[in-house]
């Protein structure tokens, strides 16, 4: 079989790195035809200098000057701005699009992408929090796969591969509760940025390790999962599993559960992701299981972190109001790192936005963004306060 070509659109993050060990790893199944990178251009010439890509994608003319001053080759196409990551989503010849950007920037190239008759491996979880009506509508149009990257939705699945959506009771996404777990609340309003940011497992970015401290990674994720695989907002629970072993969990039924298990590495996801159906050796290392000593899972501390139950708010009220949920968010959260405000002032400025926010359907993107935009000017109005 030959190689399967992919494109790479956030490719100097975690996520984007990771993606090019694996292509690294499986030069004979996996080929990266095009990337994106955003800030990092070193990085992103480095990548491209040992992948050789046929085509990039970055933010503007500046950067492009930057990127071509590292790049040993010449590479067929450097496309720049929003349309840039639009015609690189669209690469002819790709069968795939690994979508890893931050935030909402990934909707636009993950619709091009599908209409253009790629499959899309989905790490950028807003995607189908801010749109995932308009986008799994157009995956089914096209008769394209949506993938899921992030290991808790890969993890589910792997677990559902065989069955029938029908005979599920429960979806179950693992977290490992973030550096707060044990906390007392009233200690959350002096948390600073650098404990925030001390994730006990995973090594990701700045955005999404606050999301894990506050637990929005999770509520995004149980929305995500909603419209990966066809269930209600209510057969969808988290649980706190610390050693993050256990990525996630599929409840049937019958009462019987499975579970999908590895060591927290993203090319474990990535790679499935990336070649499936098939599973190949590689590098990764197995689970010892005489090593793990034990795996903990606790309940959730709903009252102390309510990002969950906001979460299941919005998806329940539907509409353009997940958009708004993860709109407040980015902002609330980005008011934290900068040092504005307290930590606990995240959910309340995401509680108070979704107050302010009516209910409509989101009927288009425009709608989508419109929405989006809005939350987001209510969030700095009440982060001002």
């Amino acid at each position: 079989m030959s190689a399967r070509r992919i494109v790479v659109l956030g490719a100097t993050g975690s996520i984007g790195r990771s993606a090019c060990r694996v292509a690294k790893d499986l030069p004979d199944r996996v080929q990266i035809a095009g990337m994106s990178g955003f800030r990092n251009m070193a990085r992103l010439a480095a990548a491209a200098n040992e992948l050789r890509p046929e085509a990039l994608a970055v933010p503007d003319a500046a950067a492009e000057a930057e990127l071509r001053a590292g790049l040993d080759y010449a590479p067929a196409h450097i496309f720049t701005g929003e349309e840039g990551l639009v015609r690189l989503a669209s690469l002819p010849g790709a069968e795939m699009v690994l979508v890893a950007i931050v935030g909402t920037g990934g909707l636009r190239p993950t619709l091009a992408a599908l209409q253009a008759g790629k499959d899309i491996a989905l790490a950028s979880k807003e995607v189908l929090v801010v749109a995932g009506e308009l986008v799994m509508a157009a995956a089914r149009r096209g008769g394209r796969r949506i993938l899921p990257v992030d290991s808790e939705h890969n993890a589910i699945f792997q677990c559902l591969e065989g069955h029938e959506v029908r005979h599920v009771k429960r979806l179950i996404l693992t977290a490992s509760g973030g550096p707060f777990r044990t906390w007392a609340e009233d200690r959350l309003r002096a948390v600073t940025r650098e404990e925030a940011l001390r994730h006990p497992t995973w090594r990701m970015g700045e955005k999404i390790t606050i999301d894990s401290a506050t637990l929005f990674n999770k509520g995004l994720e149980m929305i995500e999962a909603r419209w990966l695989f066809g269930l209600g907002i209510g057969s969808i629970d988290v649980v706190i599993h610390p050693q993050s072993i256990v990525h996630s969990m599929v409840e049937f039924v019958d009462g019987s559960v499975l579970a999908q298990m590895s060591h927290s590495d993203m090319r474990f996801p990535i790679q499935y992701a990336l070649t499936w159906p098939e599973r190949l050796a590689g590098s990764l290392p197995p689970l010892e299981f005489a090593r793990l000593g034990k795996l903990d899972f606790e309940e959730p501390r709903y009252d102390v972190f309510p990002a969950l139950d906001l979460a299941r708010q919005a998806a329940g009220r539907g509409g353009v109001v997940p958009a708004a949920l993860n709109a407040a968010n980015e902002v609330a959260v980005a008011e934290f790192l900068a040092g504005r405000m307290a930590f606990p002032r995240i959910w309340e400025i995401v509680a108070g936005v979704l107050d302010e926010t009516p209910d409509a359907p989101a009927t288009d993107l425009e709608t989508v963004l419109a929405a989006d935009g809005a939350a987001r000017r209510a969030a700095q109005r009440l982060a001002a306060v």
